[in-house]
This record gives C-alpha cells, sequence and structure tokens, in this order.
C-alpha cells in the first residue's frame, strides 16, 4: 500500500470550467479518506486524476514517491470502483474478476489464488458461475470490489459505489467496505456526496464546494469544528440551524438577539465575540442541542425562548419538530425524544445549549467561534 498525495493541482475544462481549484490533500499509508460534497463540486474529478483518467491542468500527483502526472492509468497500480460496477455482462463473475489479471498475464494458479481469496473475503463465493445479470445490485457491488481486490493495489479509489442501491443495502455495504479496509489494511480514497457516508466509514473527512477544498480532518472534528458555515450545514442529519442577528452587550454581558428572542453567551465566548458588538452575525446550533423545556430539570432563563411547532416528523425513537421564531424570521428544527409530541401551532418553551452554539461571519461565513 501507499500514501496517495495531490499538491496544488487543479482541473480545468475548455473553456474555463474550473473543476478543482489549488487542491492540496493526501491520504496516508492505510487511511480511509472520504471526499464529501454536492454534486458538481470536483470531487469524482479529484478521483479520476488520482487514477490517470483525467489529466490534471496544474500540479503534481504522487502515489507513493513516484510522481505520475504523465503516468498511464494501467501503470499507476491503482483499482477503481465505479457508482455503475462495469462489470462485462457476457462474462462470469469469476472472469470478471479474473480478466485484468489475464490481461497482465498472471500465471492461471495465481488468477485462480487470487479470485478465490477475493471472493471467500467477500461472501461471494457460490456466485462465481452466475452473469452479471442474475446478480442483485449489492452482489454487482461486492464484484466490482472484488475485481479490484484480486489487482492487490497500491491504493482503491471508490467513486460513489453505493448510489444505485436502496437504503438498507446501502447501509449493509457501507459495512462490508469499512471491515474491508480493516482487514486488507489498505489505503483507500472514497467519493461520495452522503454526509453519513462520510461520517461512518472515513478516518478523515474532505468538505468540497465549487471545487475547492473546504475542510479536511476527522469526523467529530468536522461536526464540532466546521470551519464555515457551508461545512457546518452540510454535515449533520438534519443540518444545523442558522439564523441572523445582532450580539447585544447588557450590563458587560453579551447576548445573541434575533428579534423575537435574546440568549445569554457563555462566559468563554466573550473574547471571540466582543469585536462583533451590534454588529450582525449568523447564529448555529444542532437540532440535538435544542430541548423541550418540560423535560429539562434546570433551565437557565437567559437560554429558553419560545417558538411554534408548525409541523412533527415521528421517526419512532425520536422526532423533528419544525419551529418558527417569535419574529417569524427563521425557521428551525428540533431533535427531540419519541415521548414528545406537542400540537401543531402550538407555542413551546424550549432551552438552547449555549454551551454548544457557533457564530459565523455573516460576509465570509468562516466560523468566529
Amino acid at each position: 500500500m501507499a500514501q496517495v498525495s495531490l499538491r496544488s493541482v487543479s482541473k480545468i475544462f475548455p473553456p474555463d470550467v474550473v473543476a478543482a481549484k489549488d487542491i492540496n490533500l493526501g491520504a496516508e499509508n492505510k487511511e480511509f479518506l472520504v471526499l464529501v460534497g454536492p454534486s458538481g463540486c470536483g470531487k469524482s474529478t479529484i478521483l479520476r486524476m488520482i487514477a490517470g483518467l483525467e489529466k490534471a491542468t496544474e500540479g503534481e500527483i504522487y502515489i507513493g514517491d513516484r510522481k505520475v502526472n504523465d503516468v498511464p492509468a494501467k501503470d499507476r497500480n491503482i483499482a477503481m470502483v465505479f457508482q455503475n460496477y462495469a462489470l462485462y455482462p457476457h462474462m462470469t463473475v469469476y472472469e470478471n474478476m479474473a480478466f485484468g489479471l489475464k490481461l497482465r498475464k498472471y500465471p492461471k494458479a495465481e488468477i485462480e489464488k487470487r479470485v478465490l481469496e477475493a471472493a471467500q473475503i467477500l461472501g461471494i463465493e457460490k456466485l462465481l458461475e452466475r452473469r452479471p445479470r442474475k446478480l442483485s445490485g449489492g452482489q454487482r457491488q461486492r464484484v466490482a470490489v472484488g475485481r479490484a481486490i484480486v489487482r492487490k493495489p497500491l491504493a482503491f479509489l471508490f467513486d460513489e459505489p453505493l448510489s444505485n442501491l436502496d437504503a438498507k443495502f446501502r447501509t449493509q455495504m457501507r459495512t462490508e467496505i469499512s471491515k474491508l479496509h480493516i482487514r486488507l489494511q489498505a489505503t483507500m480514497i472514497y467519493v461520495t456526496h452522503d454526509q453519513i457516508e462520510a461520517m461512518t466509514m472515513g478516518n478523515r473527512i474532505v468538505v468540497m464546494k465549487d471545487g475547492i477544498v473546504q475542510q479536511i480532518d476527522e469526523p467529530t472534528a468536522i461536526y464540532d469544528k466546521p470551519a464555515n458555515k457551508f461545512v457546518a450545514g452540510f454535515i449533520g442529519s438534519p443540518p444545523m440551524n442558522f439564523m441572523e442577528g445582532v450580539i447585544r452587550n447588557i450590563d458587560g454581558k453579551l447576548f445573541f438577539d434575533e428579534g423575537g428572542f435574546r440568549v445569554k453567551l457563555v462566559d468563554e465566548m466573550h473574547a471571540a465575540m466582543k469585536p462583533y458588538e451590534n454588529k450582525e452575525v449568523i447564529f448555529g446550533i444542532r437540532p440535538e442541542d435544542i430541548y423541550d423545556k418540560l423535560f429539562v430539570r434546570e433551565a437557565p432563563p437567559e437560554n429558553c425562548i419560545v417558538a411554534t411547532c408548525e409541523i412533527l416528523e415521528p421517526l419512532g425513537s425520536e422526532v423533528y419538530l419544525h419551529l418558527l421564531s417569535r419574529s417569524r424570521k427563521h425557521s428551525f428544527i428540533a431533535k427531540v425524544g419519541g415521548h414528545n409530541k406537542p400540537g401543531i401551532n402550538q407555542d413551546l418553551n424550549l432551552v438552547l445549549d449555549m454551551s454548544k452554539i457557533h457564530f459565523f461571519d455573516k460576509n465570509s461565513e468562516k466560523k468566529i467561534i
């Protein structure tokens, strides 16, 4: 296995479409690195440049210590698993998995050994004589992964491999790919638009927008300390709530004033927020950090607000409350326990966990604190 790194890499498609701009990132040896972002943000383009299917306009790409900008795709020793599986319909599972090895003139015994070993890892030994049309989507994806495994590449590249599966099989395959990474101790770079896949699978996450890397960090750090409003809103389900308001100084204490409610900042935030006194900022709080006051034993009054419940989404163990602030400026979501089911259009007393809030600069949208 090997490290994969991109140094100041950009990709511009004619006439002047910037798909990736000044990308600096690296997947360490044996790391599971996930690239996540909305459609069209450049993540698949980055994967294709690593694989050699697209040529970088600027910058350098390394696999191990070897610069590969001018190395053909077939000589990079990289295995790629595509969204559409890309299996040969006229070949059996065994033949599909063995095909790349046959092209490279491997001995028949070595091919058989590798195919059977990969089939055992993936639990598809009984499917080796079937053709792709007789396989389910999940089985086809296993075959595509098996075809990559038999090559024993320096790194595995996954381009949205689960997007064609239904929710149940997507969850199952997510677990299987994570187990596979642990078993193979392989370097894997995984592209997805699904932030749940990113959070549950990656050792580190690269969040992208408009061809630019927004943040690279471990999943918990991305979630707890987003670099800007985009990352905060993209990572998390339901996403973070955002409200605009003004920082007020009342008797030496700082408050966030939304217009319909006012909440007190914790003392640790004063130094960072002092320069924003009487200025508009963006306030962020995650749905799970908003509570119904009825179920909170001690709630400081300066942390409490009133909002109207517009819609309920019961999900069994939890309920999403769609709320409207008293100012009617902001809609937001609270994620509460399944026992909590207020009436529609009912006013609720809510408690905000002020130790968990975020503030973003209104102009740059970068995180303040």
